[in-house]
C-alpha cells in the first residue's frame, strides 16, 4: 500500500471514530439496539483502519492523527447540531488539536 493510500485510509478512519464517538451518546448506555449495532460497527471499521493504516505508518503518528480526527469531529458535531458551547478557548482548543494533527502530518510521518 502506498503512503498515500495509508494516510485517505487513516482519514477515513478517523471520519469513523467521529460517527461512533458521537453515536455513544445515542446509545443509552448500549440499551438502544440499533444505535449500540451503528457504533459497534463504525468502532469495527475504524479500528481496522486504523491497523491497515499503521502497516505502512509510524503507529504514533497514526494514533495521534487517528484520536484527533474523531475528537475535532466530535466536538463539531457538539458545536453545529447539539449547541454545545462555542467558547473563544474550546475554539482556540480545537485549533490546537487541528494543528497538531497537521504538524504530524508534514513532520514526516510517513514511515517507519
Amino acid at each position: 500500500m502506498s503512503t498515500s493510500t495509508a494516510w485517505l485510509i487513516l482519514l477515513v478512519s478517523g471520519l469513523f471514530e467521529t460517527v461512533w464517538a458521537v453515536g455513544v451518546k445515542y446509545t443509552d448506555g448500549f440499551t438502544r439496539l440499533w444505535p449500540s449495532v451503528g457504533v459497534l460497527a463504525a468502532m469495527a471499521v475504524s479500528v481496522y483502519g486504523l491497523a491497515l493504516a499503521a502497516r505502512v505508518l509510524p503507529i504514533g503518528t497514526a494514533y495521534a492523527v487517528w484520536t484527533g480526527i474523531g475528537a475535532v469531529g466530535a466536538v463539531l458535531f457538539g458545536l453545529v447540531y447539539l449547541g454545545e458551547p462555542r467558547t473563544a478557548a474550546r475554539l482556540v482548543c480545537l485549533g490546537v488539536i487541528v494543528s497538531g494533527i497537521v504538524g504530524l502530518k508534514l513532520a514526516g510521518g510517513d514511515a517507519h
